[in-house]
């Protein structure tokens, strides 16, 4: 078992470099489909790497051109989608500091939010409506932070107005992580005082993940107001992990 595990610890590492690499000689140099083409094969491979099997639940179609919002487990959430439908991910500034991992989320397109910094707030919507307007997929997690398997905290409206602005819909993700019998997956959780370290070990050292993603059906954001777009995302969410949501924000 030892021995597996620092077998998959090096395969990442190594996977984890191979990306820094494209990131900094390719990317400059290719468009938005070949970079996005690169995004999902390098995702769902680290996935591979890190035991964790990616399953799309069925659900509604996913839209080339939409604001997608879905509940935060893991750091995983982030390579779980892409490795189906690369987004442009909006995340909390911590993320960036996470070892290598954080890099290359920026340079895969992340954009960082600083806790508190409404400035840094205008500035990058104004940057999302561009990006949605341009025709890219852009995704975000409402809940602002992790949550533990079984509950989903209040969305956070304030970035659901970038889709109004930009007239594109917004479609919802469930995402979920079990084990072999179908129960939440013990080693996924990452909250509290966890760190991005000490959630990766348990990952490679654990058993078998099985990373569920719902597609949710697109709610129109014509003449809409972002409150009620909310609340419809939450209801959808909450409804396909079958967990009763606190009130959106």
């Amino acid at each position: 078992m030892k021995l597996l595990f620092i077998f998959r610890l090096v395969r990442v590492l190594a996977h984890v470099i191979i990306g820094m690499a494209t990131c900094a000689v390719v990317f400059p140099w290719i468009g938005v489909e070949r970079r996005n083409g690169h995004i999902r094969r390098w995702s769902g491979q680290l996935m591979g790497m890190c035991n964790v099997t990616v399953d799309k639940q069925g659900g509604a179609a996913v839209l080339a051109h939409a604001m997608v919002v879905a509940n935060h487990v893991s750091w995983l959430d982030i390579f779980v989608i892409n490795s189906l439908h690369p987004c442009r991910f909006v995340a909390k500034a911590e993320i960036r500091a996470w070892p290598m991992l954080g890099w290359l989320a920026e340079k895969a397109g992340t954009v960082f939010i600083a806790r508190g910094n409404r400035r840094d707030l205008r500035h990058i919507f104004k940057g999302l409506v561009h990006s949605l307007e341009a025709g890219e997929r852009v995704a975000f997690f409402p809940e602002g932070t992790t949550a533990v398997q079984g509950t989903l905290l209040p969305f956070h409206a304030n970035l659901f107005e970038a889709a109004i602005d930009a007239k594109v819909p917004v479609q919802p993700f469930a995402l979920s992580y079990v084990d072999a019998q179908g129960r939440s997956h013990p080693s996924v959780d990452f909250v509290g005082d966890m760190t991005f370290a000490e959630s990766m070990l348990a990952i490679l050292g654990g058993s078998r993940v099985h990373a569920r993603l719902v597609c949710l059906p697109a709610i129109d954001t014509i003449d809409a107001h972002r409150r009620d777009v909310c609340e419809s995302a939450h209801a959808a969410v909450g409804e396909a992990l079958g967990v009763v949501a606190t009130a959106a924000h």
